[in-house]
């Protein structure tokens, strides 16, 4: 299991790294500590540091110069995080981190970094007709949407319609193969403009036979 260690003060922005780093491949550290980080990345040899070039205390700059010139802590991919001004690219290359994006975080371009810095293989989206029946602002009115990147803890929607974080959601989808699959959903993440939003649903007390069925599902599209 690769271990990433999410080094950031803000709240907002790390909770959406985590979010998105949410899938069985990954162990997710969190600190807003730069001394707290070579800690853990010592005792714990990270993969992947994703620091904010922001960090205050000990700085990004400090941080990764202990890293890099320590031969055991050296070998470890970094992404820096930042603004996109000039003094903090010229402070990435002077930090040697392997990859600086800009905020806020584009999930796809996000993922695809860290896959590629992790040596991994992207996971393949799934793409299905899933039936969304929401109680409450809609007053259970059932509607249509597309879904993509399914998992047994969730799964991504893209639909117009306006849900808000911690909504909960009745989701019922088939699955090839499985029939069909019914479970609750709460809504974890929201992005997207008008008309054209995509959530990030967490299942609810998934039973085990949809459980080893979505397992089966990607364990077969991953040949």
């Amino acid at each position: 299991m690769k271990k990433i260690l999410i080094v950031d003060q803000g709240s907002a922005t790390m909770e959406q790294e985590k979010n998105i780093l949410s899938r069985s491949d990954f162990r997710v550290f969190t600190t807003p500590s730069g001394e707290e980080a070579l800690e853990l990345h010592r005792s714990h040899r990270m993969d992947l540091l994703i620091i904010d070039a922001t960090l205050q205390g000990m700085g990004i700059e400090k941080l990764c110069s202990v890293i890099r010139n320590d031969e055991l802590l050296r070998h470890v991919s970094i992404i820096m995080l930042g603004s996109g001004t000039g003094t903090e690219r010229q402070l990435s290359v002077r930090c040697k981190v392997n990859a600086y994006m800009t905020k806020p975080i584009r999930q796809s371009f996000f993922l695809e970094t860290v896959s590629k810095l992790l040596e991994i293989p992207i996971r393949k989206s799934y793409r299905a007709l899933l039936k969304v029946s929401f109680s409450g602002r809609f007053h259970e009115e059932p509607f249509f949407c597309n879904s993509r990147n399914i998992s047994t803890s969730g799964v991504l929607i893209e639909t117009g319609k306006t849900f808000a974080k911690g909504d909960r959601i009745s989701c019922s989808f088939f699955l090839p193969g499985s029939g069909q699959v019914t479970v609750e959903a709460e809504v974890m993440r929201v992005e997207g403009q008008e008309n054209n939003y995509q959530y990030g649903l967490r299942f609810l007390d998934l039973k085990p036979e949809y459980q080893s069925a979505i397992e089966k599902l990607i364990k077969n599209r991953k040949r």
